[in-house]
Protein backbone atom coordinates (compact mmCIF):
# COMPACT_ATOMS: atom_id res chain seq x y z
CA UNK A 1 0.00 0.00 0.00
CA UNK A 2 1.52 3.38 -1.07
CA UNK A 3 1.65 6.29 1.96
CA UNK A 4 0.26 9.36 0.48
CA UNK A 5 2.59 12.63 0.34
CA UNK A 6 1.85 16.19 0.58
CA UNK A 7 1.18 17.81 -2.41
CA UNK A 8 3.74 20.30 -2.04
CA UNK A 9 6.55 17.33 -1.80
CA UNK A 10 5.31 15.84 -5.18
CA UNK A 11 7.43 17.79 -7.41
CA UNK A 12 10.44 18.26 -5.13
CA UNK A 13 10.27 14.36 -4.68
CA UNK A 14 9.74 13.50 -8.40
CA UNK A 15 12.94 15.57 -8.90
CA UNK A 16 14.96 13.31 -6.59
CA UNK A 17 14.00 10.70 -8.32
CA UNK A 18 15.49 11.49 -11.50
CA UNK A 19 18.89 10.87 -10.73
CA UNK A 20 19.78 13.90 -9.08
CA UNK A 21 23.47 14.76 -8.38
CA UNK A 22 25.16 13.20 -5.20
CA UNK A 23 25.44 16.83 -3.51
CA UNK A 24 22.13 17.91 -4.15
CA UNK A 25 19.94 18.95 -0.92
CA UNK A 26 17.30 16.50 -0.08
CA UNK A 27 13.19 17.49 -0.56
CA UNK A 28 11.73 18.33 3.11
CA UNK A 29 9.62 20.60 4.95
CA UNK A 30 8.64 21.41 8.23
CA UNK A 31 5.60 19.57 10.12
CA UNK A 32 3.72 20.77 13.23
CA UNK A 33 2.74 18.23 15.94
CA UNK A 34 -0.66 19.76 17.18
CA UNK A 35 -2.30 18.99 19.98
CA UNK A 36 -6.68 18.95 19.61
CA UNK A 37 -8.73 19.74 22.02
CA UNK A 38 -12.11 17.71 21.07
CA UNK A 39 -15.14 17.35 23.54
CA UNK A 40 -15.84 13.36 24.78
CA UNK A 41 -19.64 14.57 23.23
CA UNK A 42 -21.57 15.83 21.42
CA UNK A 43 -23.49 19.85 21.13
CA UNK A 44 -23.88 22.62 20.39
CA UNK A 45 -20.67 25.06 19.91
CA UNK A 46 -22.16 28.15 22.17
CA UNK A 47 -18.79 30.41 22.93
CA UNK A 48 -15.23 29.98 21.25
CA UNK A 49 -13.08 32.49 23.32
CA UNK A 50 -9.69 32.20 21.32
CA UNK A 51 -9.07 33.02 17.92
CA UNK A 52 -6.01 31.45 15.41
CA UNK A 53 -3.08 32.85 16.49
CA UNK A 54 -3.72 33.72 20.01
CA UNK A 55 -0.89 32.24 22.65
CA UNK A 56 -2.73 30.86 25.69
CA UNK A 57 -1.60 29.22 29.20
CA UNK A 58 -2.58 25.84 30.81
CA UNK A 59 -5.65 25.63 31.99
CA UNK A 60 -7.21 28.94 29.96
CA UNK A 61 -10.71 28.54 28.51
CA UNK A 62 -10.78 27.31 24.68
CA UNK A 63 -14.40 26.82 24.31
CA UNK A 64 -17.72 25.92 25.44
CA UNK A 65 -20.89 23.77 24.35
CA UNK A 66 -24.25 23.95 25.16
CA UNK A 67 -24.48 21.79 28.76
CA UNK A 68 -28.58 21.79 29.28
CA UNK A 69 -28.94 18.14 29.63
CA UNK A 70 -25.64 17.83 31.55
CA UNK A 71 -26.89 20.21 34.27
CA UNK A 72 -30.00 18.53 34.60
CA UNK A 73 -28.20 15.74 34.92
CA UNK A 74 -26.25 17.08 37.47
CA UNK A 75 -29.58 17.99 39.22
CA UNK A 76 -30.76 14.61 39.30
CA UNK A 77 -27.57 13.16 40.84
CA UNK A 78 -27.57 15.47 43.20
CA UNK A 79 -30.78 14.82 44.27
CA UNK A 80 -30.28 11.05 44.54
CA UNK A 81 -27.06 11.69 46.91
CA UNK A 82 -28.96 13.72 48.94
CA UNK A 83 -31.59 11.48 49.09
CA UNK A 84 -29.27 9.01 50.07
CA UNK A 85 -27.00 10.12 52.42
CA UNK A 86 -30.38 11.02 54.32
CA UNK A 87 -31.98 8.08 54.40
CA UNK A 88 -27.93 5.91 55.87
CA UNK A 89 -28.40 9.27 58.31
CA UNK A 90 -32.12 7.89 59.49
CA UNK A 91 -31.06 4.65 59.79
CA UNK A 92 -28.84 5.42 62.59
CA UNK A 93 -31.27 6.98 64.81
CA UNK A 94 -33.90 5.57 67.36
CA UNK A 95 -37.58 6.68 66.99
CA UNK A 96 -38.86 10.16 67.39
CA UNK A 97 -39.70 11.87 70.42
CA UNK A 98 -43.22 11.93 69.88
CA UNK A 99 -43.13 8.32 68.83
CA UNK A 100 -41.12 7.39 71.77
CA UNK A 101 -44.27 8.74 73.86
CA UNK A 102 -46.69 7.02 71.93
CA UNK A 103 -45.44 3.84 72.98
CA UNK A 104 -44.81 4.81 76.39
CA UNK A 105 -48.58 5.02 76.80
CA UNK A 106 -49.21 1.81 75.41
CA UNK A 107 -46.98 0.78 78.24
CA UNK A 108 -49.11 2.62 80.49
CA UNK A 109 -52.16 0.78 79.24
CA UNK A 110 -50.86 -2.82 79.44
CA UNK A 111 -49.33 -1.95 82.62
CA UNK A 112 -53.29 -0.93 83.70
CA UNK A 113 -54.35 -3.96 82.23
CA UNK A 114 -52.21 -6.50 83.46
CA UNK A 115 -52.71 -5.16 86.86
CA UNK A 116 -56.78 -5.19 86.63
CA UNK A 117 -56.62 -8.74 85.41
CA UNK A 118 -54.08 -9.80 88.63
CA UNK A 119 -56.44 -8.02 90.37
CA UNK A 120 -59.42 -10.14 89.35
CA UNK A 121 -57.50 -13.11 89.44
CA UNK A 122 -56.63 -13.05 93.12
CA UNK A 123 -60.22 -11.74 93.78
CA UNK A 124 -62.27 -14.64 92.14
CA UNK A 125 -59.11 -17.34 93.91
CA UNK A 126 -60.55 -16.66 97.03
CA UNK A 127 -64.18 -17.26 95.69
CA UNK A 128 -63.71 -20.45 94.00
CA UNK A 129 -61.65 -21.59 97.35
CA UNK A 130 -64.95 -21.11 99.26
CA UNK A 131 -66.79 -22.98 96.63
CA UNK A 132 -68.70 -19.56 95.23
CA UNK A 133 -67.39 -19.27 91.82
CA UNK A 134 -66.54 -22.17 89.64
CA UNK A 135 -62.75 -23.15 88.90
CA UNK A 136 -63.48 -22.33 84.68
CA UNK A 137 -64.15 -18.97 85.67
CA UNK A 138 -60.41 -19.04 86.93
CA UNK A 139 -59.11 -20.62 84.19
CA UNK A 140 -60.71 -17.74 82.30
CA UNK A 141 -58.80 -15.15 84.41
CA UNK A 142 -55.45 -16.82 84.66
CA UNK A 143 -55.52 -16.74 81.21
CA UNK A 144 -56.45 -12.77 81.27
CA UNK A 145 -53.32 -12.57 83.00
CA UNK A 146 -50.82 -14.20 81.03
CA UNK A 147 -52.41 -12.47 77.71
CA UNK A 148 -51.84 -9.07 79.86
CA UNK A 149 -48.13 -9.98 80.97
CA UNK A 150 -46.89 -11.07 77.22
CA UNK A 151 -48.56 -7.39 75.84
CA UNK A 152 -46.52 -5.81 78.45
CA UNK A 153 -43.26 -7.47 77.50
CA UNK A 154 -43.82 -6.87 73.54
CA UNK A 155 -44.58 -2.91 74.82
CA UNK A 156 -41.37 -3.01 76.09
CA UNK A 157 -39.16 -4.65 73.79
CA UNK A 158 -40.93 -2.04 71.07
CA UNK A 159 -39.94 0.78 73.45
CA UNK A 160 -36.38 -0.62 73.53
CA UNK A 161 -35.92 -1.16 69.91
CA UNK A 162 -37.26 2.38 69.12
CA UNK A 163 -34.07 3.31 71.15
CA UNK A 164 -32.14 1.68 68.98
CA UNK A 165 -30.81 2.05 64.96
CA UNK A 166 -31.23 -0.11 62.37
CA UNK A 167 -29.23 -3.45 61.84
CA UNK A 168 -25.69 -3.29 60.51
CA UNK A 169 -26.37 -4.87 57.94
CA UNK A 170 -29.32 -2.31 56.55
CA UNK A 171 -26.81 0.24 57.34
CA UNK A 172 -24.57 -1.00 55.32
CA UNK A 173 -26.20 -1.28 51.93
CA UNK A 174 -27.47 2.14 52.46
CA UNK A 175 -24.06 3.85 52.71
CA UNK A 176 -23.24 1.37 49.77
CA UNK A 177 -25.86 3.26 47.95
CA UNK A 178 -24.88 6.76 49.32
CA UNK A 179 -21.17 5.64 47.00
CA UNK A 180 -22.94 4.81 44.15
CA UNK A 181 -25.20 8.06 44.28
CA UNK A 182 -22.37 10.57 45.22
CA UNK A 183 -20.64 8.27 41.99
CA UNK A 184 -23.10 9.20 39.81
CA UNK A 185 -22.84 12.63 40.73
CA UNK A 186 -19.25 13.34 40.35
CA UNK A 187 -19.86 11.42 36.92
CA UNK A 188 -22.16 13.78 36.45
CA UNK A 189 -20.44 17.09 36.90
CA UNK A 190 -17.35 15.08 35.10
CA UNK A 191 -19.85 15.59 32.20
CA UNK A 192 -20.76 19.10 32.60
CA UNK A 193 -17.33 19.91 32.69
CA UNK A 194 -16.21 18.24 29.26
CA UNK A 195 -18.55 20.72 27.51
CA UNK A 196 -16.46 23.64 28.63
CA UNK A 197 -12.80 22.87 27.56
CA UNK A 198 -9.55 24.59 28.65
CA UNK A 199 -5.87 24.48 27.19
CA UNK A 200 -3.76 21.43 28.32
CA UNK A 201 -0.57 23.19 27.90
CA UNK A 202 0.61 27.15 26.92
CA UNK A 203 0.64 26.78 23.48
CA UNK A 204 -0.40 28.70 20.58
CA UNK A 205 -3.71 28.46 18.70
CA UNK A 206 -2.87 26.82 15.84
CA UNK A 207 -6.44 26.71 13.93
CA UNK A 208 -9.78 27.03 15.29
CA UNK A 209 -12.16 24.22 13.17
CA UNK A 210 -15.44 25.36 14.43
CA UNK A 211 -17.70 28.58 14.99
CA UNK A 212 -20.39 29.19 17.82
CA UNK A 213 -24.14 27.38 16.57
CA UNK A 214 -22.39 24.72 14.83
CA UNK A 215 -23.05 20.95 16.00
CA UNK A 216 -19.79 19.45 17.16
CA UNK A 217 -19.74 15.55 16.66
CA UNK A 218 -18.27 13.69 20.06
CA UNK A 219 -14.21 13.61 19.69
CA UNK A 220 -14.39 15.95 16.87
CA UNK A 221 -11.43 18.75 17.39
CA UNK A 222 -12.46 22.28 17.79
CA UNK A 223 -8.70 24.34 18.79
CA UNK A 224 -5.57 22.67 17.13
CA UNK A 225 -2.88 24.00 19.68
CA UNK A 226 0.88 24.67 18.38
CA UNK A 227 2.51 23.89 21.23
CA UNK A 228 6.16 25.37 21.70
CA UNK A 229 8.74 22.76 20.41
CA UNK A 230 5.96 21.06 18.56
CA UNK A 231 7.79 21.32 15.03
CA UNK A 232 9.28 18.32 13.30
CA UNK A 233 11.32 18.32 9.84
CA UNK A 234 10.54 15.50 7.42
CA UNK A 235 12.53 14.78 4.56
CA UNK A 236 12.75 12.26 2.31
CA UNK A 237 16.31 10.13 1.35
CA UNK A 238 17.21 8.66 -2.16
CA UNK A 239 17.55 4.79 -1.35
CA UNK A 240 21.42 5.60 -2.33
CA UNK A 241 21.96 7.75 0.84
CA UNK A 242 19.77 5.94 2.89
CA UNK A 243 22.97 4.30 5.11
CA UNK A 244 23.70 7.88 6.00
CA UNK A 245 20.01 8.54 7.23
CA UNK A 246 21.15 7.10 11.36
CA UNK A 247 19.24 8.14 14.48
CA UNK A 248 20.91 10.63 16.35
CA UNK A 249 23.05 12.13 13.39
CA UNK A 250 22.22 16.28 12.61
CA UNK A 251 21.28 17.44 8.84
CA UNK A 252 22.13 21.26 8.11
CA UNK A 253 18.50 23.00 6.89
CA UNK A 254 18.56 25.54 4.96
CA UNK A 255 14.55 27.32 3.22
CA UNK A 256 13.81 30.72 1.78
CA UNK A 257 14.90 33.82 4.40
CA UNK A 258 15.95 31.75 6.90
CA UNK A 259 18.92 32.22 8.88
CA UNK A 260 22.08 30.41 7.76
CA UNK A 261 23.64 27.34 10.13
CA UNK A 262 20.03 25.36 11.01
CA UNK A 263 20.41 22.39 11.99
CA UNK A 264 18.07 18.88 13.31
CA UNK A 265 18.80 15.92 14.23
CA UNK A 266 17.59 12.45 13.00
CA UNK A 267 14.68 10.74 15.35
CA UNK A 268 13.18 8.53 13.22
CA UNK A 269 14.12 6.44 9.40
CA UNK A 270 10.82 4.82 7.80
CA UNK A 271 11.34 1.33 7.32
CA UNK A 272 9.48 1.45 3.98
CA UNK A 273 10.19 3.32 1.15
CA UNK A 274 7.38 5.99 0.28
CA UNK A 275 7.74 6.14 -3.81
CA UNK A 276 8.09 3.32 -5.71
CA UNK A 277 7.88 3.43 -9.18
CA UNK A 278 5.52 0.67 -11.47
CA UNK A 279 8.40 -1.50 -13.04
CA UNK A 280 9.75 -4.11 -11.42
CA UNK A 281 13.08 -3.58 -9.02
CA UNK A 282 16.41 -3.36 -10.43
CA UNK A 283 19.34 -1.54 -10.25
CA UNK A 284 18.32 1.27 -12.21
CA UNK A 285 14.75 1.66 -10.44
CA UNK A 286 16.36 1.41 -7.13
CA UNK A 287 17.75 4.64 -7.45
CA UNK A 288 14.11 5.83 -7.43
CA UNK A 289 13.38 4.98 -4.17
CA UNK A 290 12.98 7.50 -1.47
CA UNK A 291 12.73 7.09 1.95
CA UNK A 292 11.05 9.67 4.71
CA UNK A 293 13.20 10.50 7.42
CA UNK A 294 11.55 12.56 10.95
CA UNK A 295 14.12 14.95 12.31
CA UNK A 296 13.79 17.70 15.23
CA UNK A 297 15.34 20.88 15.08
CA UNK A 298 17.66 21.71 17.08
CA UNK A 299 17.69 25.30 19.06
CA UNK A 300 15.24 28.11 17.95
CA UNK A 301 14.43 27.31 14.54
CA UNK A 302 12.03 30.03 13.01
CA UNK A 303 10.23 27.42 11.33
CA UNK A 304 6.31 27.53 9.81
CA UNK A 305 4.09 24.09 9.26
CA UNK A 306 4.32 23.53 5.89
CA UNK A 307 7.85 25.27 4.87
CA UNK A 308 9.48 23.67 2.29
CA UNK A 309 13.36 22.80 3.48
CA UNK A 310 16.44 21.78 1.51
CA UNK A 311 18.26 19.37 3.51
CA UNK A 312 21.77 18.20 3.67
CA UNK A 313 24.15 15.76 5.50
CA UNK A 314 26.03 17.37 8.05
CA UNK A 315 29.61 15.79 8.57
CA UNK A 316 29.57 12.43 9.44
CA UNK A 317 29.99 12.13 13.50
CA UNK A 318 33.74 10.65 14.55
Amino acid sequence: MKSTLPWAALPLLVAACQGQPADAPMSGYAEAELTYVAPSAAGTLTTVSVRRGDTVAAGQPLYALDADAEQLGRASAQARSERAAAQTADLQKGKRPLELQALDQQLAQAQAALAASAHALTRQQSLVDQGFVAALRLDELVAARDRDTARLKELQAQRALALQAARSDEIEAARADQRGAAADLALARWRETQKQRTAPLAAEVFDVLYRPGEWVPAGSPVVALLPPGALKVRFFVPEPLLPQARVGREVLLACDGCAAGLKARIRWVSPQAEFTPPVIYSNGSRSKLVFMVEAEPLGAAALKPGQPLDVRFGAAPA
